[in-house]
């Protein structure tokens, strides 16, 4: 694991947006500790998915970037939490035509209305990844008021290291700072900062935008070039067994399609599922910036910095890439079912957000409710 952030994704991310981790001795008592309070804070359908390890030695120890390191209680600093998703419409191939529906809905919209359905959320965010990674101020803005919005799990804020809004993934958004907090929070945020929420929201887009913090990310996310319907192909020839896809396929144009797949040499089947699964660990993971206010022309801290001219205020500011996982080879079974899950169900669903899912005629409506707000 340490290994594939250091020698992985820090080279596919910038090292400068990964820091290292630092992997300490454990007892098991401290991990029976850990497990208790991350029992005590997730929702029942999360529980299972990732369970701590109490008979492990050792654990990597990490920086909280909910603050600055060193910096003292009484100074301030706003971190935001978000998690981008994919931020690209796949356009393989071998995506099926009764799938074609994947090349002009994100992937993220159609999960919402499973994860509805399914109780893990309570309303369909309008949050779009494409937004987020499309390089332009507006869209990227429209993108934070839809997070803001409907936070779920894909948006938090922390002020002075502790979180003031945002979910902890619960299902039905349980877990969520909630509602009747919020005016608080941010009031408390306001007040401490002297950023209006919209300037907030405004500081958080400009230096995603001026960064290019998420150019790489999306390079990432695109080494996935055959989307899953084509690398499960190479994955049953990694592991040498039949193609459960090509068996339960009575279409001859199909399996003439997929045969180009089996035939390749292990070198590129390997390649395939190798980009597959990196290109996951980018679309999974998390990206913290941490804000702190400085006096203008202050320099010399050796972190970035911006000026927000709406509020006449200049930030320090640093971003990290989190939650970096390397996503296991036998996990890609699981993620072609949940696929074709997601699809299968949204073709169901009555979404007239959908075809195709241009968040830009919609920035008007979600701009008002965060206003509103």
């Amino acid at each position: 694991m340490q290994n594939y952030i250091k020698y992985v994704m820090s080279h596919m991310l910038g090292p400068k947006y990964i820091d290292d981790m630092i992997r300490v001795t454990v007892c098991r008592e401290f991990l029976e500790s850990i497990k208790k309070n991350v029992h005590d804070q997730r929702p029942a359908w999360r529980i299972d998915a990732a369970e701590v390890d109490a008979l492990c030695d050792s654990a990597f120890l990490i920086s909280d970037h909910s603050l600055f390191t060193g910096t003292p209680r009484v100074e301030l600093c706003v971190a935001v939490e978000i998690k981008p998703k994919c931020g690209f419409l796949p356009s393989s191939e071998f995506i099926t035509k009764a799938n074609a529906i994947k090349k002009s809905v994100t992937r993220f919209r159609m999960h919402q209305f499973l994860k509805l359905h399914q109780g893990e959320i309570s309303k369909v965010s309008e949050y779009n990844p494409l937004d987020l990674f499309s390089g332009s101020k507006d869209r990227i803005y429209q993108a934070m008021t839809a997070l803001f919005a409907t936070p779920q799990n894909n948006f938090r804020i922390f002020l002075n290291g502790s979180l003031i809004f945002g979910g902890l993934g619960g299902g039905m958004d349980s877990s969520a700072v909630r509602s009747h907090e919020t005016n608080t929070a941010i009031e408390d945020l306001i007040k401490v900062s002297g950023l209006q929420l919209p300037s907030f929201l405004e500081l958080v887009s400009e230096t995603i935008f001026s960064s290019g913090v998420l150019d790489q990310l999306l390079a990432t996310q695109k080494l996935d070039v055959l989307d899953i319907e084509g690398a499960i192909h190479a994955y049953y020839n990694i592991i040498s067994q039949p193609c459960m896809v090509c068996k339960n396929s009575g279409d001859p144009e199909l399996l003439d399609q997929y045969s180009s797949l089996h035939s390749l040499p292990l070198e590129k089947r390997l390649k395939i599922v190798r980009d597959y699964l990196i290109a996951s660990t980018a679309k999974d993971c998390s990206l913290m910036i941490s804000f702190r206010p400085v006096d203008s022309g202050s320099t010399g801290s050796g972190y970035n910095s911006i000026f927000l001219e709406s509020s006449n205020q200049s930030f320090e500011y640093k971003a990290r890439f989190i939650d970096l996982d390397m996503k296991p080879l036998e996990k890609m079974v699981h993620y072609y079912e949940l696929d074709q899950k997601i699809v299968n169900f949204y073709m169901k669903s009555d979404d007239p957000g959908g075809t195709p899912y241009d968040s830009t005629t919609r920035g008007t409506k979600v701009r008002k409710i965060q206003y509103h707000q």
